[in-house]
């Protein structure tokens, strides 16, 4: 069965920047649009950014966008979310789903930002 598969965490310093993706697998076809989220321990899931994976049509939330960007890069089949000058407070386990988080959550990736 397809689903989403998120990949890029790792640990960064503070300033530093991660790229994230994620892909469809599995034979699944894309979902109209896809979005970025994170959970850190004990705060509930936060959304990010959400891109539409035919138009290219995309939000950040005013919170990171700053910060963050989302594309879709075709050559790879994945749906990206560059983060830059990363800060303590962005350490959480990211995840892909639709905008409405309509499918199941996978693992996610998780992103230490310390040092």
């Amino acid at each position: 069965q397809g689903r989403l598969v998120e990949s890029g965490g790792g640990l960064v310093q503070p300033g530093g920047s991660l790229t994230l993706s994620c892909a469809a697998t599995g034979g699944m076809s894309w979902p109209y649009s896809i979005g970025w989220f994170r959970q850190a321990p004990g705060k509930e899931r936060e959304f990010l950014a959400v891109i539409t994976t035919t138009g290219g049509s995309a939000y950040v939330s005013d919170s990171v966008k700053d910060r963050f960007a989302i594309s879709r890069d075709r050559a790879r089949n994945t749906v990206d979310l560059q983060m830059s000058d990363l800060k303590p407070e962005d350490t959480a386990n990211y995840y892909c789903n639709t905008e409405s988080g309509s499918l199941p959550w996978g693992q996610g990736t998780q992103v230490t930002v310390s040092g």
